[in-house]
């Protein structure tokens, strides 16, 4: 399946990107028919991404506590997905991380731009981690925030998988209007859920041509899991693993038919064939190399195969939607990765991207379509 996002009719409307990582927020809204004006990253090569993919975009290389926008009036949409490490259940979840208040940048620029719309992401965990000048949820002391510099702030959580997104993330969306022109405004609802098999099996197959980003070998070689060796059936199915993080509850064989578990920059996925296994084992915490907690008597995830290996970097794009024409640049793997992982899923921020133009349109007199109004909105979980 080779993913081709289409540009809806193009909008008189803006949007500049803040954190703008590999571009997904961004590209997200330029295919909802979003100007995009400008975009700031601090990575060199997440800049190289965007400048690489879209060198018309202005694209600046700097830390946003140095950055100023290249102009000040008649933004419509500011964009900010603000760095999440500092919240996610991934990470130490430290309320005094000094990224956690990096937020605080995007009211900064708001202030100097004042646009019509702010929309920010991150993750779930912004509702129950406090804040430490105040005592008050992240999500909160954000909203009352934007109130103090003008704006209506509305939330919602979200399984990306109802939005096109063929994984299980949830993803934690600030849409805040300049005083409180959202009334026209409605989170997107959730459609079926989302399989991965569209997604991977044609480059698991090998049914496309020559892409950005994939050179796809079997030759994952692991003291963990084990290589049989020797020669696989024609017939033999391809099984998506999830190579690293042993000790997970979910067993790591995966199926195509469902969702993937949410991508991450951290966890390695992969593909096995032939004579393929799994199964817990104890580890001898008394020999055995690479003892992290020798006290532990937790069972470990052991894969068996004729041949495995990992996921190529086009293909931890196609699960966060991104087009296959859009080529990630890095010196290895990891860059990759972190670019991929960090990365708001481009279809989910396509569907916020065409609810914020539709409030837009109404507020405008372009659309008459009637809104539902806030109180009645059943949100995304």
């Amino acid at each position: 399946m080779a993913l081709h996002l289409s540009y809806d009719e193009r909008s008189p409307y803006t949007s500049l990107g803040l954190f703008a990582g590999a571009g997904g927020l961004d590209l997200g809204f330029e295919s909802a028919g979003f100007i995009h004006t400008e975009a700031n990253e601090i990575l060199q090569y997440a800049t190289a991404t965007l400048k690489h993919n879209r060198p018309d975009w202005h694209v600046v290389h700097a830390d946003v506590r140095t950055y100023t926008p290249s102009f000040r009036k008649g933004l419509d949409v500011l964009l900010a997905g603000f760095p999440c490490q500092g919240f996610s259940l991934g990470g130490k979840r430290d309320p005094n991380d000094e990224r956690n208040t990096l937020y605080r940048e995007v009211l900064r620029i708001a202030k100097l731009m004042k646009p019509r719309a702010i929309v920010m992401e991150n993750v779930l965990n912004l509702r129950t981690m406090v804040h430490p000048e105040t005592g008050q949820p992240f999500a909160e002391q954000i909203k009352a925030e934007l109130k103090a510099i003008g704006y209506h702030t509305q939330w919602a959580y979200f399984k990306v998988s109802g939005y096109g997104v063929p994984q299980t993330r949830r993803r934690f969306v600030f849409v805040a209007f300049r005083g409180k022109h959202n009334a026209h405004f409605e989170f997107p609802r959730p459609g079926v859920t989302t399989a991965s098999g569209p997604f991977l099996q044609d480059l698991v197959s090998g049914l496309n041509g020559p892409l950005p980003n994939h050179a796809p070998a079997w030759d994952f070689e692991s003291h963990v899991h084990t290589s049989l060796g020797g020669r696989v059936a024609a017939n033999d199915p391809i099984i998506p693993i999830r190579i690293s993080r042993t000790a997970s509850d979910g067993n790591p064989l995966r199926s195509y038919e469902e969702p993937f578990p949410a991508m991450d920059t951290a966890t390695v996925w992969g593909f096995a064939q032939g004579e393929v296994s799994a199964e817990r084992v104890v580890k001898d915490r008394s020999t055995e190399k690479f003892i992290r907690n020798p006290t532990s008597n937790a069972t470990l995830w052991r894969i068996t195969a004729r041949r495995m290996r990992t996921f190529t970097a086009r293909e931890y794009a196609r699960l966060q939607t991104f087009p296959d024409d859009w080529e990630f640049m890095g010196s290895n793997k990891r860059e990759f990765q972190l670019q991929i992982g960090n990365a708001v899923p481009v279809s989910f921020a396509k569907a916020i991207a065409s609810s914020v133009r539709t409030a837009l349109e109404i507020e405008d007199g372009i659309s008459s379509k009637i809104a539902i109004p806030s109180s009645e909105l059943t949100l995304a979980m």
